[in-house]
């Protein structure tokens, strides 16, 4: 999966070069093994933005983006979407992506919803359905908000990030167990990029592991049709 995940960030053009960041000795050899860029960082972090925070206090760039190794279907072009949400908007602080909610996700606390003000920056994130519908007419489909599906991958400025992994974590940060609202709740604009015909699926459960290789197997029967045709 991670392997997967790397050979699809290799794709993105907005992105200077792609490091594997783990304590773990067999992440490491692992990723080693296909040819990966990897920096061991401490074990005692609490969070994986703090391990990247570690590794960003030895770079140079002026942003930096997180992609979780968990996320197998992502696309280089999500990611450079995610960049350039950020280079747009100098007030943000950070950017993040997020695409119309799958079926089934406003109902998945793993899948968490986000609702968006009218510049596109995110009001605030939750693992509940976000907003909700309270009339009838509300939840027609004519009426009905777009319910908006957050992905976990965020660019950040360099600054910035050093700077977030120092603040005190937040009361709604500690309620959804949602870091990013750490950053809202301490008055931080996030920019978010809308995605269309892509569909995020991350491996957060191992029922999981299945949807993931069923979606693989449906892009390669697809592929194989064009090539056929």
């Amino acid at each position: 999966m991670i392997q997967r995940v790397w050979e699809r960030c290799r794709e993105a053009k907005r992105l200077r070069d792609v490091i594997v960041a783990t304590d773990d000795t067999r992440i490491a050899d692992a990723c080693r093994g296909f040819g990966a860029q990897v920096v061991m960082t401490r074990s005692d972090h609490p969070t994986g933005t703090d391990r990247l925070a570690e590794v960003a206090q030895a770079l140079s760039d002026e942003i930096v983006v997180n992609i979780q190794g968990d996320e197998p279907l992502v696309e280089g072009f999500v990611i450079d979407a995610a960049v350039e949400a950020l280079e747009a908007d100098a007030a943000a602080s950070m950017s993040t992506v997020v695409h119309a909610a799958a079926p089934g996700a406003d109902t998945d606390p793993n899948r968490v919803k986000v609702v968006l003000d009218r510049a596109g920056c995110a009001l605030y994130f939750s693992r509940s359905r976000i907003p909700y519908a309270r009339s009838p007419e509300a939840r027609s489909p004519e009426a009905a908000a777009t319910l908006w599906q957050h992905v976990g991958l965020y660019a950040y400025r360099r600054s910035f990030l050093l700077e977030f992994v120092e603040l005190e974590r937040t009361p709604a940060e500690c309620s959804e167990e949602l870091e990013q609202l750490r950053a809202l709740e301490h008055g931080h604009r996030i920019r978010a990029a809308i995605i269309e015909g892509w569909c995020s699926l991350p491996v957060d459960v191992p029922e999981d592991v299945a949807r993931v290789e069923a979606a693989l197997a449906r892009d390669r029967s697809r592929a194989s049709g064009s090539a056929d045709q």
